[in-house]
């Protein structure tokens, strides 16, 4: 069974899908591994790595025509022309938005696993890839927010003087808050962190930092572990009430996102108009209109003295573990999707594994 690996296509990508060492183990278990020429290399993964452990290097057109295809990011047209029917595509297909992508698979005979559907049980958790490129974000983040920081993040004595700790608020302790938190408390910052979701408080805790709690009338706690939209009152109350804790801060990660929804704006610009200049805020919603309301996708901007970084890739920025966690969580979905007979390896029926069936998109209309 041929497994195609291409290059990733979209602008300012560099992780690559699978990585020499995920390479070998699938090639141990039955698979031919044809890799694009230079497919890992923005990910510090060059060719000769992969011929090492037994990888083909074939041109796009061969990895595109494999049996299954692997991909990080969403295939562009060029991609799925290339596409055989019949194949199996895996990746982040990044479902909420309608470009015509899925139609265009679907019309091309292409079966579409997306690992966004992955579902959140406890025999798909090292499939996770949401999971695992959420945690580099997470502390991706933190180092972006200390590198447009002029100050110090932890106590800082000496003889010329000290420095207090720099104050940093995260919003939303989800996987990428948790990591934020993690990460800001290595670097020896005071951390506040705030969740929708009542049963996040230990979690914040339990990595040093204090809970922010509010009392908003409801709860944010939603299905399958994320948080649910509020009522527009619980919103406008959530708003006001963190608006002071807001304002104290030094710098504001933020992570709070509702699946194929807007983000919730929290930082109103009159709280940002509060902070004080110099201060940062980090804002990993930015793909989805960001937690700021003056964020602006994929720029750097300074409003009122503060510094917003609206990046919307952050994984991208430490592509090689991205790529090596992401090819990790690849190999373990490939693992129960095929048996070995006296032909080789073959496809196990899609429907007949509850991970892989949640994983189908079977027909867009």
């Amino acid at each position: 069974m041929k497994l195609g690996v291409p290059k990733e296509s979209s602008v300012g990508e560099a992780r690559v899908a699978i990585t020499p060492d995920v390479a070998k183990r699938l090639i141990g278990k039955g698979f031919s591994v044809l890799v694009e020429h230079a497919a890992g290399a923005s990910a510090q993964f060059p060719d000769t790595d992969y011929e090492a452990v037994g990888a083909q290097l074939v041109d796009r057109a061969a990895a595109l025509g494999a049996d299954i295809v692997v991909k990080v990011r969403k295939p562009v047209a060029a991609e799925i022309a290339g596409l055989r029917s019949g194949a199996v595509l895996i990746g982040f297909i990044e479902l909420c938005e309608d470009d015509g992508t899925l139609k265009a698979l679907t019309d091309q005979g292409v079966t579409l696993l997306a690992m966004e559907r992955m579902p959140r049980i406890s025999r798909a958790q090292s499939m996770d890839a949401l999971s695992s490129q959420s945690n580099i974000a997470g502390y991706r983040a933190v180092i972006e927010a200390a590198s447009h920081y002029g100050r110090f993040f932890p106590v800082m004595m000496t003889p010329a003087g000290s420095a207090k700790p720099a104050r940093v608020v995260v919003l939303g302790a989800g996987v990428a808050g948790l990591q934020a938190i993690a990460t800001a408390r290595r670097l020896g910052a005071e951390v506040w962190a705030y969740d929708v979701r009542p049963e996040t408080k230990e979690q914040i805790q339990s990595l040093g930092a204090k809970p922010i709690e509010l009392d908003l009338g409801e709860s944010g706690s939603g299905e399958g572990g994320y948080a649910r939209e509020l009522s527009e009152e619980a919103k406008q109350r959530q708003k006001e009430l963190l608006g002071d804790e807001l304002a104290k801060a030094h710098v504001i990660i933020t992570t709070a996102l509702i699946p194929c929804r807007p983000a919730p704006e929290l930082i109103p610009e009159t709280v940002v108009e509060r902070m004080r200049p110099g201060s940062v805020i980090v804002d990993l919603a930015a793909a989805n209109g960001g937690n700021c309301a003056l964020t602006e996708k994929d720029e750097v901007v300074v409003r009122h003295g503060v510094t917003i970084v609206g990046h919307t890739n952050y994984p991208t920025m430490v592509a090689s573990d991205a790529s090596a966690f992401y090819a990790g969580n690849l190999r373990n979905l490939l693992e129960i999707m095929v048996e070995k007979g006296e032909q080789g390896l073959s496809l196990k029926p899609l429907d007949d594994d509850e991970i892989t069936q949640a994983m189908q998109i079977r027909a867009w209309t």
